[in-house]
């Protein structure tokens, strides 16, 4: 797609083009250089005046071109009759060079005489002969000169003179979303896309960028009246198919993917990334029905086991993020089971894999189980090094859990080794750390995570930052500590999803050591195990004590941005979440939250697209 920067690079060229000729064209050739650099610098400072006195003197040189330069001054200056003088001598001396009559209404649109500037702009447009490269140059000049509206009227003129109705769709597009004219730039989309869909997602990106939630209602009704005439058109689908999943009508959507893909306009790749999408989206119901209908194509569609494994993760993601029962757990372990029966251990069921060791040991407890079912992906022949190395680290967890510290510190460091200068590097340090947290060996945590602060990763970092602050924060007021360790043990035991040890642990606390400096961090913790068991309210109460009590605290800004989340997506108060992320804006400046925060505030209120 053309844009701005081709209009630029034409201005700029032509400018380089007058300074060679004045250059060629000049006497002295080096004084005169000198004295324009010398006039250009005037003007760069503001000193009209002095760079007028210049440009004229070398334009009264008989070198027209210094014309540019001087007549640019003189509007600068707003000495317009001087200006219109000699644009008129340059247009009558040079009738066929557009430049002039271009330049002739820009000084009549400087004056305020804009019918006469309006004339120059109609004239030209009538006289434009019906070359697809006269068209071009005139659009492009008027763009540069800033006339929009006058662009846009040259090349539907041209559409017109060369009967094309797709002719100059890119120049338009380009100048259709300058003038944010989203009407247009609907209409020009629709046009264009069927005969050009390998432009559908640069339309995406480019609509989105401008549209506010009632925009998407303008295009989704231009879309059906298109579908309407033209219910074939693959584009015009695939454009509907985004526009419902922006408006967040996931039933739809997978409707409209399904019926594109039976007519055999797509193939299976476009569902199951639809469906990926929906499961991000938490539309769990509706990626399911999706990657059902790819499996239920049978084995020879190319994506089948694709879709099989992924449509077990939806339902595990489906079960695990609602109420759930010890037999719906057991079911979902049996789906797993039942894939990797069928398709066997290889490089594309390792995710598989992954996700059922994943439940066998944090939902299950199985720790045994997930130990050597990780063992036996890390074994599978193929896997890529990605794919292994968190394959591993999920292994070390597992260890970890399983009282096999040892074992998991060595897996954990062979990632940091095999995977250095990465994202995942960091993961590893990070687990690394946390190992040595949980096991109460603080002060070499304290040092790992003091490096992690600078991770390229912001989570691992804030991760980092949080928890070296805690334990830096603890030590300065009690250098055994003891009651950290204990507290340590709680958050693995969080880590270990057993919500009722820890509990436990997180009571006893307080009893064994009375007036530790943990109480902000027990009521996170004590929030944490509530939100996970939808208990937004109970939750909401320990957030605001560590709002209101210890509002300076580690803490206090993830406080109030989760409260601000609750009472958005939980408790049903959109005033309330609006204060407390505008909380998050006035009184934590420097927290994480900052951005989020202040866009969720800003749809809030209403704005367009949180913008």
């Amino acid at each position: 797609m053309m844009e701005n920067g081709i209009f630029e690079r034409m201005d700029k060229l032509r400018t380089l083009i007058y300074i060679a000729l004045a250059m060629l064209c000049s006497g002295p050739l080096y004084a005169q250089n000198n004295e324009l650099k010398l006039a250009q610098q005037y003007s760069a400072n503001g000193e009209l005046q002095k760079a007028s006195e210049i440009y004229q003197k070398l334009y009264k040189q008989e070198n027209e071109a210094y014309y540019p330069f001087y007549v640019n001054n003189l509007i600068a200056l707003k000495i317009f009759d001087e200006a219109e003088n000699i644009t008129k001598k340059m247009l009558k001396k040079y009738p066929d060079e557009s430049d002039y009559p271009l330049k002739l209404a820009v000084i009549y649109t400087q004056k305020g005489d804009t019918d006469k500037a309006n004339g120059i702009y109609n004239d030209m447009i009538s006289k434009m002969p019906a070359e697809p490269g006269a068209v071009s140059m005139l659009g492009m000049q008027l763009y540069q000169s800033g006339n929009m509206e006058y662009a846009i009227k040259t090349f539907r003129q041209g559409r017109k003179l060369l009967n094309n109705n797709i002719a100059f769709s890119h120049e338009l597009i380009t100048l259709y979303r300058y003038n944010r004219d989203k009407a247009a730039l609907i209409d020009e989309y629709m046009n264009f896309l069927p005969q050009n869909p390998g432009y559908t997602s640069q339309a995406k990106n480019t609509l989105s960028a401008l549209f506010e939630d009632a925009d998407y209602d303008v295009l989704k009704a231009a879309l059906f009246k298109r579908i309407q005439k033209d219910p074939g058109q693959a584009a015009y689908i695939d454009l509907l198919t985004w526009v419902l999943l922006q408006q967040k009508e996931y039933d739809q959507a997978i409707n409209q993917a399904i019926a594109l893909n039976r007519r055999g306009d797509t193939d299976g790749e476009s569902i199951v990334e639809l469906c990926r999408i929906l499961v991000e989206n938490k539309a769990y119901d509706e990626a399911i029905r999706g990657y059902d209908y790819i499996v239920a194509k049978g084995q020879n569609e190319r994506w089948f086991i694709t879709a099989k494994i992924e449509l077990t993760d939806a339902k595990s993601q489906k079960i695990t993020s609602g109420s759930y029962t010890p037999a719906d757990l057991a079911s979902l372990e049996q789906d797993y089971k039942d894939l990797l029966t069928q398709f066997g251990q290889s490089p594309a069921t390792v995710f598989a894999m992954k996700r059922l060791a994943n439940l066998q040991a944090f939902k299950l407890h199985k720790l045994n189980e997930a130990q050597r079912l990780l063992q036996q992906a890390i074994a599978v022949p193929g896997i890529n090094a990605q794919t292994l190395a968190t394959c591993k680290l999920d292994l070390g967890d597992v260890y970890l859990l399983n009282g096999k510290p040892w074992e998991a510190t060595l897996l954990y460091s062979q990632v940091e080794k095999d995977k250095t200068d990465s994202e995942t590097e960091q993961e590893a340090k990070l687990r690394n750390a946390k190992l040595a947290y949980y096991t109460g060996d603080l002060d070499y945590a304290k040092g790992q995570l003091s490096i992690l602060k600078a991770a390229t990763s912001k989570l691992i970092a804030n991760d980092a930052l949080n928890l070296q602050l805690l334990i830096s924060d603890y030590l300065a007021n009690d250098s055994t500590g003891a009651a950290l360790k204990m507290y340590a043990r709680a958050d693995m035991h969080l880590f270990a999803n057993q919500p009722e040890r820890a509990i436990r642990t997180l009571d006893s606390i307080d009893v064994k050591y009375p007036g530790n400096s943990l109480g902000d961090d027990i009521l996170m913790a004590r929030a944490r195990i509530m939100i996970a068991k939808k208990d937004y309210a109970g939750a909401s109460a320990n957030l605001k004590t560590i709002a209101n009590t210890h509002s300076t605290s580690l803490w206090a800004d993830d406080a109030v941005f989760i409260l601000g989340d609750l009472y958005e997506n939980n408790l049903n108060n959109k005033e309330l979440a609006k204060t407390y992320y505008q909380k998050i804006v006035t009184d934590y400046p420097g927290s994480l939250w900052l951005n989020e925060a202040r866009k969720r505030f800003r749809v809030l209120r209403g704005d367009s697209q949180g913008t």
